[in-house]
């Protein structure tokens, strides 16, 4: 998806952290949040990780709040991948601005912090292993652009700006769904096919498929459109980046076998498919969480 050149951007949405440095213990609650949201994306099992005095964490150092740099239009968006993260933001914040109300929903943005190797969150440790995820108690997304890189060479995607989006904008999904209080009346304990974890997973996969189906038409402040018109090679970079985080894709990658019971994300297929459903229908057609398991 290419930002339009002329589109004014007005920074502030996303910020950046410096690396990190000091290692302490935390709770054993804490641990065991973190190691759900970790699987919130990436289906990475961490419970290895948590004994009794809790998971390590790693805590911040430097600079906490530095907005990411010199991102003023549409040609820094396409140019920077900082920039780009910024530009999805603000066209993230803008279409759930007005989707909100659809919804019936009061919206109000979440943080978004990228970081480079880990930063110290309220769910634990992100790090550039866990991938990219959204944290609740801090109502903020958490990226480490590295990520982007492991999507093509280790998870098998294609690539590509909207591939990169895609990510983002099911994270921003989380967050819509926190608002909703979908998390807190949402069981994930469970895995398998029709789990109410994978049922969240699928949500905010359609919920990324809306934005992008609505994303042309989204305005900047200076009127101009965000983007450029979405192509068909555009929705298949993101439909391969939903596909390479399928849980079968991941499972058949990492043991050679796939056990359905184990899922908690979804399979490619219904990644793939919830997303082009909110691509295709909008927002208020993502209800995953009371259609039957076979429609899932």
């Amino acid at each position: 998806m290419t930002f339009n050149d002329d589109s004014q951007l007005q920074g502030g949405k996303v910020r950046r952290r410096g690396r990190t440095t000091a290692i302490a213990g935390g709770g054993v609650g804490i641990a065991a949040v973190v190691v759900f949201l970790i699987a919130q994306f990436t289906g990475v099992d961490l419970s290895g990780l948590v004994d009794s005095g809790g998971v390590t964490q790693i805590q911040q150092a430097g600079d906490e709040a530095s907005p990411v740099a010199e991102c003023r239009t549409g040609r820094d968006a396409n140019a920077s991948i900082d920039c780009r993260m910024e530009g999805a933001a603000e066209s993230l914040d803008a279409y759930w601005t007005s989707e909100s109300r659809q919804l019936g929903i009061t919206y109000s943005s979440p943080d978004f912090w990228l970081f480079d190797g880990s930063t110290d969150t309220a769910c634990g440790t992100a790090s550039a292993a866990t991938g990219p995820f959204y944290c609740p108690p801090d109502r903020a997304i958490y990226l480490d652009t590295a990520f982007y890189d492991d999507l093509q060479a280790k998870y098998g995607a294609s690539g590509g700006p909207l591939a990169q989006m895609y990510v983002v904008a099911h994270e921003w999904g989380h967050h819509v769904q926190q608002l909703q209080g979908t998390f807190a009346d949402t069981d994930r304990s469970g895995t398998g096919a029709s789990s109410g974890s994978v049922r969240v997973e699928l949500q905010a996969d359609c919920y990324a498929g809306a934005w992008v189906g609505d994303a042309a038409n989204t305005t900047a402040a200076n009127g101009q459109t965000f983007f450029e018109p979405i192509t068909q090679a555009q929705i298949a970079d993101a439909l391969s980046a939903a596909s390479a985080v399928g849980d079968d894709s991941i499972q058949r990658r990492s043991t050679g076998q796939v056990d359905p019971d184990s899922f908690t994300h979804g399979s490619s297929a219904q990644r793939q498919r919830w997303f082009e459903r909110g691509y295709e229908q909008g927002a208020t057609s993502c209800d995953t969480l009371t259609v039957p398991g076979s429609s899932l």
